[in-house]
């Protein structure tokens, strides 16, 4: 899918894949992709990561998830798997998070995105977003982030890197 295709409605069937480290705009893309086309279908990895030990997990769900459009949430708060979800597989899915995008997912997307964002913005933001819940883990996540990057080269695998201080504002002002 060339850039030209991705700034249009999406298609019913159209994978979108969106990836990054913590921090750096994923969510605020993926919701406002979403919130441009209301029939697309938002699918956060924040909400099936299985823990915080759980990004290669999470990661290899995304094939499947692409495959038989279902997914199962993670409870946080009883640290165990919570509620199946199924996807609609006539309308546009968007699947954001840390781990979307690795050499098993991107074949299964129409468009895979990667959004860049310095370390020391990312902390800041992931902090003020999540504060103190997220504050004592964010060494433990940056390492998994790492290993995983080392391991599948995400950003080599995108369509697109998008600056992370304005990915939200690259759907608002790109798209028809």
């Amino acid at each position: 899918m060339d850039n030209a295709d991705a700034l249009s409605a999406p298609s019913p069937r159209w994978r979108c894949l969106i990836d990054g480290r913590s921090g750096s705009g994923k969510t605020e893309l993926g919701r406002a992709i979403a919130a441009k086309w209301p029939e697309v279908q938002l699918v956060k990895l924040d909400d099936f990561y299985p823990g915080w030990d759980g990004l290669d997990a999470a990661s290899a769900m995304v094939p499947n998830i692409l495959s038989t459009l279902q997914w199962q949430e993670w409870n946080w708060e009883t640290n165990e798997a919570g509620a199946w979800h199924e996807l609609d597989g006539d309308r546009p899915i968007v699947i954001e998070g840390v781990g979307a995008v690795s050499r098993a997912s991107a074949p299964l997307a129409d468009h895979t995105m990667w959004v860049e964002l310095d370390d020391v913005t990312r902390k800041k933001r992931a902090l003020e977003r999540d504060g103190d819940a997220y504050a004592p883990y964010w060494e433990r996540w940056a390492r998994q982030e790492l290993r995983f990057i080392a391991r599948e080269n995400p950003k080599a695998l995108v369509d697109e890197i998008l600056d992370g201080t304005a990915a939200a504002s690259w759907i608002l002002s790109n798209a028809e």
